[in-house]
């Protein structure tokens, strides 16, 4: 899963910010993620219940994937944009919209 698999592109990594931020709320996600597993272990679990721990979930993942599309444009886009390279603005932008939630 690791390793740049876009256009070639000067490789510039996320910063610390938004990556231990990504992955606070994706330990988050994860445990409201194993809350509702627990949840649909009890037989009489209430519908609506299970719903907002779900919309939870999609809620810190919508805000990972945000995050770190925006920190891609910054890095990659922004650098080949200043390059004048319209090529690479068009690929790195193409490849990243492929993930957008």
């Amino acid at each position: 899963m690791g390793g740049a698999t876009g256009p070639a592109h000067d490789c510039k990594h996320l910063d610390d910010t938004v990556r231990l931020d990504a992955a606070r709320r994706l330990k988050s996600a994860k445990g409201h993620l194993e809350g509702v597993l627990r949840m649909l272990d009890d037989p009489s679990v209430y519908c609506v219940d299970v719903l907002k721990q779900v919309k939870a979930v999609q809620g810190a993942l919508a805000k990972v994937n945000e995050q770190v599309l925006r920190s891609h444009i910054r890095d990659h886009v922004a650098t080949a944009s200043q390059r004048g390279d319209t090529e690479q603005i068009v690929g790195e932008l193409m490849e990243a919209l492929k993930y957008r939630v």
